[in-house]
């Protein structure tokens, strides 16, 4: 290892999106400049939008050169000898002020075929919910492509989709290939592969500022959509100071951690790990150093910091891939 190892925090990669706001600012302190921003990146090595170290000895550092020196320290032996020096996983918060687009996710052969890309497969925690707010996910009865796309061009799409009532805490596991939208008044913690690729299907016929509207992807989705019905709800456990399982896929595994006081944590090197504080604050020491955290803050754990402590009151989600 060339350069010394602690937790690493990241610039957040900010986002305007015609359907963004400001509560990544007033919700999770972002240091946004405009009320359309929809989204804030917090670990991407997607293309154009690599993650900068924002604290310690590597700050200014992309993530990239640090996995270039370091690939076993930072992902883990095991996450580097399947990946290779990439980094898998792309994580974010989302403030939508209004409904996203209406889209779906190519699966990792499709994806790699048509993008040289991974797929998207995704999860949502909703960390904060308005009143009545929703999510689309999937259909509600198995369909095809003739209905989808009579209903796609008689505008009643939303007909034969699925919306779901949320509230703050729910989760949502997203397989490629499932019809989704995040619904107004949501702000939500996603954790996907690393992809930039989406289809979008149904935009709700809006207009930029010049009068545009945005480019929809229908016939690529065609061979991308999976017309069966879906459950991508996930229930989970609470227990406090415990790593509680939400998602446990070929991607990434997720766990809950309802932090209430003091808890040792150990590691075995194979993964990194991220921490995504989703209320609250905490401590983490490592080696006599104290870091703290607060709702909001995303942390990678380098895959060779195998044992430290957390303290605090906060609830966290746990990421690394198993």
């Amino acid at each position: 290892m060339t350069t010394k190892i602690y937790p690493l925090q990241f610039e957040p990669i900010l986002k305007e999106r015609i359907w963004g706001g400001e509560k990544l600012k007033t919700i999770l302190d972002k240091p946004i400049v405009s009320n359309i921003t929809g989204e804030s990146w917090e670990l991407s090595t997607v293309e154009g939008d690599i993650s900068i170290v924002a604290n310690g000895e590597l700050k200014g550092k992309s993530l990239m050169e640090i996995i270039d020196e370091s690939a076993d320290e930072v992902l883990g032996t095991a996450v580097h000898k399947r990946f290779g020096k990439q980094f898998p996983l792309l994580f974010k918060y989302l403030d939508a002020r209004e409904d996203l687009s209406i889209q779906v996710h190519p699966n990792d052969e499709l994806a790699k075929k048509r993008h040289n890309s991974f797929g998207k497969t995704e999860m949502w925690y909703i960390m904060q919910a308005d009143e009545d707010a929703r999510i689309i996910v999937g259909f509600k009865e198995k369909s095809n492509s003739t209905e989808y796309l009579e209903n796609l061009k008689n505008k009643t799409l939303l007909s034969i989709l699925d919306d779901v009532k949320v509230k703050e805490g729910d989760v949502f596991f997203l397989e490629t290939g499932t019809v989704h939208a995040i619904g107004a008044g949501l702000v939500v913690a996603e954790i996907q592969q690393t992809s930039d690729i989406t289809y979008r299907l149904y935009d709700f016929d809006r207009v930029d500022a010049q009068g545009n509207t945005r480019e929809l992807h229908v016939d690529l989705a065609l061979e991308a959509i999976n017309y069966n019905k879906v459950n991508t709800y996930r229930g989970y456990d609470k227990k406090i100071n415990h790593s509680n399982t939400i998602v446990d896929c070929p991607y990434f595994t997720t766990n809950f951690i309802p932090l209430d006081g003091a808890e040792e944590v150990t590691k075995l090197g194979d993964s990194f790990t991220v921490y995504m504080c989703v209320d609250g604050k905490f401590e983490l020491e490592y080696k006599d150093v104290i870091f703290k955290y607060k709702k909001g803050d995303t942390v990678l754990i380098p895959a060779a910091m195998t044992v430290f402590g957390l303290n605090g009151k906060a609830s966290i989600l746990e990421i690394y891939i198993s």
